[in-house]
């Protein structure tokens, strides 16, 4: 978390504790502040104060985004995050084809399209190779083949890279989830459209003018708005510094360890993401090695057990398993030193061609 997120959590995890649905002082207080937290958010967004609903994170935006559009046929690209995956899938919706960047195929998506539509999801960036989808060529293929349907995109991966104010016009829901821009986990928004007929999952209190009923996290809203401040603030800064760091990075991995490939041009993804492939290696078993030298790396996204899971976004991809096996997914931010850089540089070069020579089949004397 940035400390600035941290000091801002601390008041309201002790003498400002109040529940901003009460009518008491102490109440209002914690009322005023998630109200001024919605006003720093909608500016951050380009959207309006009351477009910004509070949520428990990505995942749960995500669902809120398919699970509470009006009765119709979902549709999302091969490689989403599986927060909309799974509930595109679970809703019996449609799964689309992507390009060899991970980006939606527009033809294929085109084709999935039609009056019962409700809504479509293609994310903003993808969350493992860094690759960015353009999404105004995505509304103008929704409204015109879908023009009933929600656009949503998962900007979970975009707000420390890409200006919000630009992917607001052309979608009606937008998420995003504190732990990934230097606020705490558990907490995020999502933005919802005036006018969008979207349903509530979480019903009970009536919280979010109906559309996300709990009570509200506090200390977590105000902590993620202060970071989402900040990450727009040093956006432009915070580009140019770390994807130096990071070019520096898969330059010297690409050019000084055999059989490593960058998956994803840089012209296509977003500064902080190192996503490469390195051929003739297992990759938990390089991903236990990295760890052991203190390198934090993984392979897909994150799973509950913390396990090694193939990636679906690299088979979508239509990447060979020869390549995609030993896929690693370095991540670059704010709190990334050339130092880091450095570490990293050596520790692969070191384990690399540790692991191929213990995979090396032996011969028999």
């Amino acid at each position: 978390m940035r400390p600035e997120a941290v000091a801002a959590m601390v008041p309201f995890l002790t003498e400002r504790f109040g529940n901003p649905s009460g009518s008491h002082g102490v109440a209002r207080d914690a009322r005023r502040a998630i109200d001024e937290a919605r006003d720093r958010v909608a500016d951050v967004i380009g959207c309006g104060p009351g477009e910004v609903v509070f949520t428990g994170g990505g995942t749960e935006g995500d669902n809120t985004a398919i699970g509470g559009a009006a009765a119709g046929r979902s549709v999302c690209p091969a490689a989403e995050h599986h927060a909309v995956l799974h509930a595109v899938e679970r809703a019996g919706g449609t799964v689309v084809a992507v390009d060899a960047l991970a980006r939606v195929d527009l033809d294929a998506l085109a084709a999935a399209l039609g009056p019962d539509v409700a809504v479509v999801s293609v994310m903003a960036v993808n969350n493992e190779v860094g690759s960015v989808n353009d999404l105004a060529a995505v509304a103008s293929v929704v409204r015109d083949r879908a023009p009933g349907a929600l656009l949503h995109t998962d900007a979970v991966q975009a707000a420390c890279w890409l200006d919000l104010r630009q992917l607001w016009p052309h979608v009606d829901l937008l998420s995003l989830s504190g732990h990934k821009f230097g606020g705490p986990k558990g907490v995020g928004v999502l933005a919802v459209r005036e006018g969008s007929a979207l349903e509530a999952i979480i019903v009970g209190g009536g919280q979010e003018r109906e559309r996300r009923s709990g009570t509200h996290n506090v200390p977590g809203i105000v902590a993620l708005t202060e970071a989402l401040a900040l990450t727009d603030e040093q956006r432009v800064e915070e580009n140019v510094r770390i994807g130096a760091l990071r070019d520096r990075l898969v330059d010297r991995l690409t050019g000084s360890v055999p059989g490593v490939r960058e998956t994803v041009p840089r012209t296509a993804k977003v500064a902080g993401s190192a996503h490469v492939m390195v051929e003739d290696v297992e990759g938990e078993a390089l991903l236990f090695l990295l760890d052991r030298a203190g390198v934090c790396a993984s392979a897909a996204s994150s799973c509950a057990s913390g396990a090694m899971e193939p990636s679906h976004v690299l088979a979508a991809m239509g990447i060979e398993p020869a390549w995609s096996g030993g896929a690693v997914r370095l991540s670059l931010g704010r709190t990334t030193a050339d130092a880091d850089v450095d570490r990293a540089l050596d520790v692969f070069a070191d384990v690399v061609p540790t692991l191929r020579s213990r995979m090396r089949p032996r011969v028999a004397p």
